[in-house]
Formats: structure tokens, sequence, C-alpha cells
């Protein structure tokens, strides 16, 4: 740092390199201590509370109508939820088409798992066209049949029959057509310029997008460059679409992953992984602000967050971006970092003096979480282990995004509850909504409509082939199709609507001193009273490193 740094810049830094050495310090931190920290950040006023609840049985009362007029996926996974016998079949079927190499061995996979699914008990059950044309091309060969036409027999004899004639290669076909149904639904466009044209129908103007090009974590160098070229390929048609904005968070933006980006992605190669990174991002963030749009970083796995943020403020303060607020990045409220995450940005943007979109998400990892954090013999889990300590997490995040003079909220929801928080507590500030597209369209028909718009919502929108959607698509119901889901809960009736609007602060009140979850076992204790699990090194913890 040179003689003429200004005294308010090397402040700043000082201040983000303390901000920085918290974010380790919560890496696994002790989970009952740092959701009772965050349940008071989170906890409303009596009065409030109270408004909030009156708020959230009115929308989620309405989302229970709108779902009757609504299809896509919502409607799909209220009627192949994972709790279901059929709903474990479809992710097993979709898996195996996409990760099974030969047809013979997908052919057996299909013939054992149709065989014992109940699909006929579905047959019209949805009022969502969506839905029955699914379930036929589940069934049958990809066209939609009329009930009325094999009603005198067992669908499930019929379906034994059509494997015995036809074998299972017809049987693939059609659940390719299914899976297909599902991408139209789920997926924007196979390409950009589709996506653009799709966003430019009527019903879908009303909200702003964020497109995400599809496709998981590059293994090669070429990859990566394909991913980098996609991206690259994709912002000058986004920017043709926004036209002269003026502010790039009220024009179409695109999302990134940095997993796409370099194929070395991992801690062990930080210093590969942040050099390739951060030409690679600093390129994409260049043509995002010459084509007036944003650019947004993507969350990933918690080994990943160290390596996230340091390629983040490296483009961030590069000199050829100036001012440009375009560049922003999500937050996962799950991660027991997240809170010091977002100190961290709002005093990157204070000693940058701009401002920083953030999109907070309550995360989409969380069974692989658990998972390496088990096999890697840690301490603790880097992620809650009770959906409702997430939940508070979420809502005390949420308060600092709204108090923050520099940060830009965006917050991700399709819950009633949230979203009634949000509108609330954020009644004097400026913040958007943000959903997948395909999914929470009963909370937002309500909250955005042509004649008003509570709030702005951006739309994530994948765009992508059927081939490269399925890894997203499945890591989605799974998310979502969970039991404790708010979307999963709120398509059963027989859940009271009080139940679905639950405060997580007086949840969290009445958990006492069981916040984490009895049958989620320490790593060091998964294996009881057998033996104590061997202990490893958190390599991804600078601290601990």
């Amino acid at each position: 740092m040179n003689d003429t740094t200004e005294p308010w810049l090397v402040e700043s830094d000082a201040t983000m390199e303390c901000v920085a050495e918290s974010i380790s310090a919560c890496y696994l931190a002790d989970e009952t201590q740092t959701v009772r920290a965050l349940a008071e950040r989170a906890r409303l006023p009596p009065q409030d509370a109270r408004q909030v609840l009156e708020r959230a049985r009115s929308l989620v009362g309405a989302m229970r109508c709108n779902r009757k007029q609504l299809g896509g996926l919502d409607a799909f996974m209220s009627e192949y939820d994972l709790s279901s016998q059929e709903g474990i079949v479809l992710m097993c079927l979709a898996e195996a088409l996409l990760r099974i190499p030969d047809a013979q061995t997908v052919d057996k996979l299909i013939a054992d798992k149709l065989s014992a699914a109940r699909f006929d008990e579905h047959l019209g059950d949805s009022e969502s066209l969506f839905v029955n044309a699914t379930t036929w091309a589940l069934m049958l060969t990809g066209r939609i049949v009329h009930a009325e036409r094999l009603a005198h027999l067992s669908l499930a004899h019929v379906l034994e029959q059509m494997l015995n004639r036809v074998g299972e290669p017809v049987i693939r076909a059609a659940m390719r057509r299914a899976m297909s149904i599902l991408a139209k639904q789920f997926v924007m466009g196979r390409t950009i310029d589709e996506a653009l044209r799709r966003a430019r129908e009527p019903q879908q103007r009303l909200y702003r997008y964020s497109f995400d090009m599809l496709g998981e974590a590059a293994l090669t160098a070429a990859a990566a460059r394909r991913y980098f070229d996609a991206y690259a390929g994709a912002i000058p048609s986004i920017g043709a679409a926004a036209g002269a904005s003026g502010d790039p968070n009220d024009a179409p933006g695109l999302s990134v992953k940095l997993s796409a980006l370099c194929p070395r992605f991992q801690f062990a190669q930080r210093a590969r992984a942040v050099r390739e990174l951060t030409e690679r991002l600093g390129a994409l963030a260049r043509l995002a602000r010459e084509a007036g749009i944003a650019l947004t970083v993507d969350a990933e796995e918690a080994d990943r967050l160290d390596l996230t943020l340091e390629v983040f403020r490296a483009v961030a303060v590069a000199p050829e971006l100036g001012d440009w607020p375009g560049l922003g990045i999500a937050v996962q409220a799950y991660q027991k970092r997240a809170q010091p995450v977002l100190d961290w940005l709002e005093a990157l943007a204070a000693s940058r003096r701009r401002r920083i979109a953030v999109r907070l998400v309550k995360g989409a990892y969380w069974d692989t979480e658990i998972k390496r954090a088990q096999e890697q013999g840690l301490s603790a889990y880097p992620v809650f282990t009770r959906k409702v300590s997430t939940d508070v997490s979420y809502l005390a995040c949420a308060r600092a995004l709204l108090a923050s003079p520099h940060l830009y909220a965006q917050f991700a929801t399709h819950n009633g509850y949230t979203a009634a928080w949000l509108l609330r507590v954020g009644a004097e500030c400026e913040f958007e909504f943000q959903r997948l597209h395909g999914m929470g369209e009963e909370l937002y028909s309500e909250l955005v409509t042509a004649d008003r718009a509570e709030r702005p919502c951006r739309v994530y929108a994948p765009v992508g082939s059927h081939e490269n959607l399925l890894p997203y698509l499945v890591r989605r119901l799974l998310e979502n199709g969970a039991n404790t889901s708010f979307v999963n809960r709120i398509v059963h009736e027989e859940t009271p609507i009080e139940e679905l609007v639950e405060d997580p602060v007086a949840s969290i009140d009445a958990l006492g001193e069981a916040i984490p979850n009895p049958r989620i076992a320490l790593p060091r204790d998964l294996f009881g009273s057998e033996r104590r699990n061997s202990a490893g090194v958190n390599l991804a913890d600078p601290c601990e490193l």
C-alpha cells in the first residue's frame, strides 16, 4: 500500500480483515449459542409479531386458493412428494437416466421401479393438466391418453402388459418424455434467446429475471472454457433485452457458478483457483457492466465459501469496474457463517463506496454438508441441523440486510410467513423478492399483479437442455420436497394454516436447550457408543489450516 492511499480505504481494509476472522471463527460454531443470538436479532415486538401473523394467514389462505388455478412444479410436487412411493421412484428414474451409461441397466431399473409404483392412483387426482399429462407419460408412451378409453382396465395391469409386450426401451422413451414435460415447466428456455422471448410474454413481463446457464461443476479446463463462453455469449443478449434501464439491479441479470469456471475450485488448489477465477469473473463483470446488467455469484458448498469471498473481493476492488453496483453475490442462511459474511460484505461495499446486491437464500446443499462433515470427522457441522434454525437465521440476516446502507437486499423465498415478515420489517426499505421459475407462483400471484406490486420480484430462471436440467431439478425437488418444507406442506389441505405460519423465533424458544437436532449426532459421535469416529482436519478453514 503506497503513501497516496486514501485514509478511509486503509481503515476499511483493516475492518474487513477483522470481520474476515469472525467468519472463520463461526465455521463450526456451537449451534445452540449461534441460534440463540440469531433469534434475538430476529425477534419482533409483540404488536409487529401479531401483524405479521395476520398477514401470513391471509397470504397462505390465498396461496391455497391459487394452487387450484396454477400448475407447474408446485402442482407436480403436491402429487408426487418425496414421502410417497411414486415420488421416490421418479427421483430414482431421473437419476438413472442421467447417471447410468448403458441402456440395459436403465431398462432393468425402470422395469423394477415402475412395476412397484402405483401411478394409476394419481391419475385425475390433480386439477393441473400438467400433472395429469406427466402421469400418462410416465405410464404409457408420452402421449396424453383419455382416461375413459381404459376405464375398465386396471392401469397397473396395463403397465405390466406393456412391459411384457413392448419392452423397456419404449418405457424408457416414455420416461424421457415425462422428464421433458417436467423440464419445460422448470426451465425458462433451451437457449438464452428462447428464454428471453418467453420472458417477454405478457404474464412474464411482471417480473425481473436472473438467468442461470444450467450445468454442474467443470471437471476439465475445456469444460470450464465452454461454461465461460456460454456466460460471455449470454451477456450481450440479456443486455440488448434490458435496454437502457440505468440501474443494473432494475434490469435482467445473469447468475454464475464459480465451480463452472475452474476445474480446481478447492482450497487445496487455492493459488490456481483464485488466479483463474479472478481473471474469468472479472472478464464477465466487465462485459456485464458494458451491457448494463447485473452479475450475481451463486453460493455453493461450505468449503468453497472462503475462496468465493476472496475471488469476489478481488473482482469488486478492480479499478476498471469503478463504482459499478451490478456485482452481486448469494448468501446461504443455513450456514453458521451467514451473519458475519453479511458484515464482511457491508465492510467491502463501504470501502469501495458502492452498493453490492445480496441474494439471501436458505441453501440447497444441506444433505451434502451433513454427510461431508461426517465423512471428514469434523468437530461440528457448518450448517444448522434443524430447519427452524435456518428460518431464524434467514430472518436475522434479512434484518441486517434491510438495515444496511450499502447492500441491496434480494430475498429468495416461497414461504408465506417469511414474505409477511419482510413486508412488515422492511416496510420503509428498498428490496426485491426472488423466486424459482416454475415455483412460488401461488405466493407471488398475490404480491405481484398487473395492477400493483408490493415489491419487485425477480425470477431465477434456468436456461439449458433437458440433460443439463436433471441434476438441478433433482436437487430442487429434494430440497423442496422434504416433509418440513413450506412448499411441500402447504399443498396438503389437512395441514392447518396455523402450522404454516408459526413464528420460528417462538419455535426456537419452545425448544429450550434442545436446539441441535438429537437425531443428527455430531460427526465424532456418528457410531454412538460403539466407538468414536476418527477426527479429521477442516482443511477449508484458514484458521484451522
